[in-house]
């Protein structure tokens, strides 16, 4: 859509959240990596409106649940407030409408923001559950992401997170023979590494890179565009090691206050793992060398 329908659908938002506007500013921002996202002002309000013409059926209803979550377990880390949004039911046309954010432009780097949004990661991991996944399907970037609840982590992270992309790279033609072979032998041995007692359920931000981290105006640490989901806690640490990571001050306060354990580091890769096939099936062969080094490790 042009801007002039994106700013019809915004009036319409606003209009049923009872602000009749009118719009002082609309213009548009960067934070819409998938669709198109604006800053509205009206004489009430400051607002974060993002968009996308071919969102698939309950994208942004996904995503406004994810932040009530991460809202919910939150104490020291902002989560933006949601006032609407427009799912949507059947596929097409989709929006979402939240508290805009003043954002430092510092982001998380500087060390009192980093220390923070360490801390409370930790707070929100300690949100439990009695079982790994959650009751409705979300996504992941664009891509699906199956959920349901399991007993057991392995077969949770084998059956709703390896074995789907697994199967959308190969629907892609992104599964050489070689890549196949290793990624399903990989998938079967799962138990050795990741089953272990213990391990409880932890509510996960899902999508934890520093681009989906940032720092308002008054020093707190904000997260955005959670794939949320209850799994090991290590996810998020995995995730966010990537594509740049996170200031030293982040990972040292977060073990500070939810020590990860030692043999961390002997399954990063696995956790990792899902994240670099999302980004094949997005983005393409690029990110095959990095999958096949990884199920090389761990099945060749």
């Amino acid at each position: 859509m042009n801007p002039a329908c994106w700013k019809s659908a915004a009036l319409m938002a606003l209009k049923r959240i009872g602000d009749p506007g009118p719009l002082r500013d609309f213009s548009r921002v960067s934070g819409g990596s998938i669709g198109r996202a604006f800053r509205l002002v009206t004489d009430r309000n400051a607002y974060f409106f993002k968009g996308h013409e071919e969102a698939p059926s309950g994208f942004f209803a996904a995503e406004a649940q994810g932040l009530r979550r991460l809202g919910e377990a939150a104490k020291t880390v902002r989560v933006p407030h949601v006032f609407q949004w427009d799912g949507p039911d059947k596929g097409g046309t989709g929006w979402i409408l939240m508290e805009w954010i003043a954002s430092d432009p510092r982001g998380p780097s500087f060390r009192g923001s980093a220390e923070k949004l360490g801390r409370g990661l930790a707070e929100i991991h300690r949100t439990t559950a009695e079982a790994f996944g959650l009751e409705e399907d979300n996504f992941i970037g664009i891509l699906p992401q199956p959920n349901g609840w399991y007993p057991s982590w392995t077969d949770f992270y084998r059956e709703r997170r390896l074995l789907p992309q697994i199967r959308l790279a190969s629907e892609q033609g992104l599964l050489p023979e070689r890549r196949s072979r290793l990624l399903h032998r990989l998938c079967e041995r799962l138990e050795q590494w990741l089953e272990r007692p213990g391990l409880r359920p932890s509510l996960l931000h899902g999508d934890l890179w520093n681009g989906n981290a940032l720092t308002d105006s008054g020093g707190t640490p904000c997260l955005i565009d959670p794939a949320v989901y209850f799994g090991d806690r290590e996810v998020d640490l995995a995730f966010s090691e990537m594509f740049g990571g996170f200031p030293d001050p982040f990972y040292d306060a977060y073990n500070e206050a939810f020590p990860l354990p030692p043999e961390f580091s002997d399954r990063k890769p696995l956790y990792q793992l899902y994240y670099l096939l999302v980004h094949l099936n997005l983005f393409g062969e690029a990110y095959g060398a990095a999958v096949d080094r990884i199920a090389e490790r761990y099945a060749g």
